[in-house]
């Protein structure tokens, strides 16, 4: 997992459409983790379309990030 400035480098030099996994800082101090896939990124931010949506993080909250591999394919319930 990249740290810091190398997970912002990572972040910006990442093509849209990169699955990527992205713990960053909460104002409380706490971290939380945004995986899904990279839609865009700006000089101060990028964008994770998350399961939930759309995650805007600023690069000054990101601590680490790396790019992971697609989620394995949904199971089909046994029947």
């Amino acid at each position: 997992m990249a740290l810091a400035a190398d997970a912002v480098a990572l972040l910006r030099a990442a093509p849209d459409g990169t699955r990527v996994s992205v713990r960053r800082l909460l104002p409380d101090g706490s971290a939380t983790d945004a995986v899904g896939y990279l839609s865009g990124a700006s000089d101060s931010a990028c964008v994770v379309a998350t399961v939930r949506g759309l995650v805007t993080i600023a690069f000054d909250t990101v601590v680490a990030a790396r790019e992971v591999p697609p989620p394995p394919p949904r199971r089909v319930p046994a029947r």
